[in-house]
């Protein structure tokens, strides 16, 4: 089994990816299951989705400690929360920042890697939300879902001209990150 953490603001569609990634898993003919956690918070407060992928029914229902993967949607958040807590030493991270993943300075055993996917959301959505570039990024960065899978989960959210934008923003990351690697 792998186990994702997302972390994000209120607004910004942690949710959301996690959802994306669970359904592209579920296309792919696996089992998966995605959960946020959240209270009271407002728009721009930190908040954390969740992800698990498995080849067998998945049991486990609790918050991810130890994930596998983190992705950070928003990069002002490693200044507030601790994004590598709990991450395994062979674990990814994937933030989306302009920097390198040097230029971060974080302390971890994780790979780190970074996507601008601001910049990507920017120019194919016209808006600063990331969430279906992350998991192209993602997609790319961990081999654990298809792009295909992930285009099918775009649309099935999605409809019109918003969903051919979103899959249009998680193909040019999907392209970015494959390049990176």
């Amino acid at each position: 089994m792998k186990e994702i953490r997302f972390h994000g603001r209120g607004g910004q569609g942690a949710v959301t990816a996690a959802d994306l990634l669970a359904m592209a898993a579920f296309y792919e003919g696996r089992y998966s299951q995605s959960f946020p956690s959240f209270g009271t918070e407002r728009r721009g407060a930190p908040v954390l989705a969740f992800a698990r992928i498995a080849n067998s029914f998945i049991r486990r229902r609790s918050q991810i400690y130890s994930p596998d993967y983190v992705v950070v949607l928003d990069p002002s958040l490693i200044e507030v929360v601790d994004v590598t807590q709990g991450i395994r030493d062979d674990g990814k991270i994937l933030i989306n920042s302009e920097k390198s993943p040097d230029e971060l300075g974080l302390e971890t055993k994780a790979e780190v890697h970074t996507i601008n996917a601001t910049k990507i959301a920017l120019d194919v959505l016209g808006v600063p939300i990331v969430n279906t570039a992350m998991i192209g990024a993602f997609g790319a960065m961990s081999g654990e879902v298809s792009l295909e899978a992930i285009v099918k989960a775009v649309k099935n959210r999605f409809s019109g001209s918003l969903a051919e934008k979103n899959v249009r923003a998680v193909e040019v990351a999907y392209q970015k990150m494959e390049e990176r690697l």
